[in-house]
């Protein structure tokens, strides 16, 4: 490819120079030879004339020609060098290297240097999915294995007779086929919301009313977990999914009584251009910086404020974030300078969606 552009440059080059050298040359031609002798008809010497002239324009033309070819060179490479960088940066990745990356040299003309950019953007965000599916998938199945184990060891003793059959047992049995298929069904709703497949029934909305229901639903496990509420619920009309967006709020109160129990949580929706939200933030330990940049990965856990033993499957900011994106919005961590962790989720607003 770089040397069929390089070919394709020189010889552009060339023909261009080819081409001026003919118009001037029969432009001249024609000059010399009928309206020279019109303007001049006394002049004689007009052979030595013309003899004089035809060297001069074979040295031009030569000059030309090897101007054209030195300059299309140099212009070829600066051209070809990136669009060699990408291809071999390119051939790297689709044999599984997306570490892979192009490279850029001084002086490269500002569409090498953007698509340059563009491309390593690209193929940063591919190592990321990739490393993200492949932890993903060690980690779904480390998250069934565990129950899966429990209830077959159970089931096991029931049938050997270890364990005898009571309510109780089967109670037990009951709720860790439930913690499966909650994981089950976390998952197909992260697979849909990723793949832009989530069926969504929309109804026009107040985010101020249904985080009122859902706080009220969610009372007595937001007390026993010693987290005091400071709502300040505005109108915020929207035309969304009510059972997606109850879940999503349903999911963020949850984490704070997982996660920042003994807290104050502070409950905000309102309106912000053409955009409504909902924002959820505690004053429980929070993120460090590195670790926010990950709050969304799929099955991730940070190691201190938030660990597995507090329980969770992992995957309940990766909804928030894929229903709020399957509604046209998104859901980002809000800023915080102290200690606690936030979360705003924003959809468009009622007038952005009815017009789309």
């Amino acid at each position: 490819m770089g040397r069929n552009l390089n070919s394709l440059i020189v010889r552009s080059m060339i023909a261009l120079t080819l081409l001026a050298f003919a118009v001037v040359y029969f432009g001249l031609t024609a000059y010399f030879f009928f309206i020279y002798e019109w303007l001049y008809p006394g002049f004689t010497d007009d052979d030595v004339l013309r003899t004089g002239d035809i060297v001069t324009l074979g040295l031009l033309l030569g000059i030309g020609i090897l101007t054209a070819s030195v300059l299309g060179w140099f212009l070829a490479k600066r051209i070809v060098h990136p669009l060699k960088s990408v291809a071999h940066a390119a051939r790297k990745i689709a044999n599984g290297d997306f570490s892979a990356r192009a490279s850029l040299q001084h002086g490269n003309f500002g569409e090498a240097r953007e698509l340059i950019n563009d491309f390593n953007q690209m193929a940063e965000r591919l190592q990321r999915a990739e490393s993200e599916l492949q932890y993903s998938n060690s980690a779904i199945a480390h998250e069934l294995r565990t129950p899966l184990t429990i209830l077959r060891g159970r089931l096991q003793g029931l049938l050997d007779g270890a364990f005898s059959p009571s309510n109780e047992s089967y109670a037990r049995l009951i709720a860790h086929v439930d913690d499966l298929s909650a994981i089950v069904d976390e998952l197909r709703t992260l697979a849909l919301g990723n793949a832009g497949k989530l069926d969504l029934e929309y109804t026009s909305i107040d985010l101020a009313m249904e985080a009122e229901s859902v706080l009220a639903s969610l009372e007595d496990q937001l007390t026993h977990a010693g987290i005091k509420t400071l709502p300040s619920l505005g109108r915020a009309i929207a035309v969304a999914d009510r059972s997606r967006m109850r879940q999503v709020l349903v999911a963020l109160l949850e984490n704070c009584c997982r996660y920042a129990p003994q807290s104050t949580v502070s409950i905000e929706t309102g309106v912000s251009g053409a955009h409504v939200f909902f924002r959820c933030s505690d004053t429980g330990p929070g993120l460090s910086k590195e670790n926010r940049l990950r709050a969304f990965e799929r099955f991730w856990r940070a190691d201190d404020s938030r660990g597995r033993g507090r329980g969770g499957s992992g995957l309940g900011l990766s909804i928030v974030k894929a229903i709020a994106q399957a509604h046209g919005g998104d859901a980002h961590i809000l800023p915080s300078e102290n200690s606690g962790f936030g979360i705003e989720i924003r959809i468009p607003s009622r007038e952005n969606t009815a017009t789309d």
